[in-house]
């Protein structure tokens, strides 16, 4: 598997090298574009949560799983409500925990020992703070669509921002101690690659590139070995077969929610709400199905 994941991190950095050549994608958001690709690529690898949930459930001897989906739900509703009423802390909240899923799921590969937890959160800032260091104005204008307003805030101060980024190369060396080479450079290579996004593209095509094509990509492929340890292709038509159904219900639901504010607010200001407050609303339940999940499956 290690094979895989080395393969496509080098795929992905030529790729990133690649898209940060065209002087458009250099100087556009293509918002529609951005969009499409996380509604499909890009939530698909949460869309096999409910298999996730079956066998929670089972460890604790529940048998209904429409008790999953009612708890799945009510987490993700809750997170949109409470970001309404409290943006500031809700988005702060969010970036931390982002950070801390970003970094470990994306070194999921490594199996690095617990003594390692501490350092996910450093190893995924970069996700946060490269875009604030190379397009502070850009970045700030999103957290203001998201009702986040930090501009005299000591944490886009460009000191403690690169303090962050040298710490998060420092987490990634971290990580890979006593690891073969293979490794280390996977982990260099991605994050060099999110560097060079981050670099030439606006904030939100370089997330969206990013949580496709790398995040994404790769916990899908963990999935798909799972599914089958002989194939990954078998594995990979297995994962799309399964994971199809759920990713278009909530596609469909973005969408929907998209049509309705975009009657009370512009396009890219809708589409920048629907993009991180709708993630948000996935992540935290994605997030807890498996920590409650690894947690009892080590007792």
């Amino acid at each position: 598997m290690n094979k895989i994941n080395y393969y496509h991190s080098l795929i992905f950095f030529n790729l990133c090298i690649f898209l940060s050549a065209f002087e458009f994608l250099r100087n556009n958001d293509p918002l529609i574009f951005c969009l499409f690709l996380i509604l499909s690529l890009g939530i698909s690898h949460g869309a096999l949560d409910h298999l996730k949930g079956a066998k929670l459930l089972k460890i604790y001897k529940y048998r209904s799983i429409s008790l999953f989906y009612v708890s799945y739900i009510f987490v993700g509703l809750s997170v949109v409500i409470f970001w309404l009423i409290f943006p500031k802390l809700i988005l702060m909240i969010f970036l931390i925990v982002a950070s801390y899923h970003f970094g470990k799921e994306d070194s999921e590969f490594i199996n690095s020992s617990s003594n390692f937890e501490s350092i996910y959160f450093l190893k995924g800032c970069v996700i946060i703070v490269a875009p604030l260091i190379f397009h502070k104005s850009e970045t700030l204008a999103i957290f203001e669509y998201l009702n986040f307003e930090i501009f005299d805030s000591f944490l886009i101060n460009n000191a403690f921002l690169w303090s962050i980024l040298i710490l998060s190369f420092v987490a990634n060396i971290l990580i890979s101690l006593n690891k073969n080479f293979e490794i280390k450079s996977l982990l260099l290579m991605d994050y060099i690659s999110i560097l060079v996004l981050n670099y030439f593209l606006n904030p939100l095509l370089a997330f969206t590139i990013y949580f496709c094509f790398l995040h994404s990509a790769r916990h899908s492929f963990k999935l798909s070995n799972e599914l089958n340890k002989i194939s990954l292709i078998e594995g990979l038509k297995k994962f799309a077969l399964k994971a199809i159904p759920l990713t278009i219900l909530t596609a469909f639901l973005f969408i929907i929610s998209l049509i309705i504010i975009k009657n009370y607010y512009a396009l890219d200001n809708a589409i920048s709400k629907i993009i991180f407050i709708g993630l948000a609303s996935l992540t935290f339940p994605h997030i807890l199905l498996e920590y409650l999940l690894e947690k009892n499956e080590k007792k």
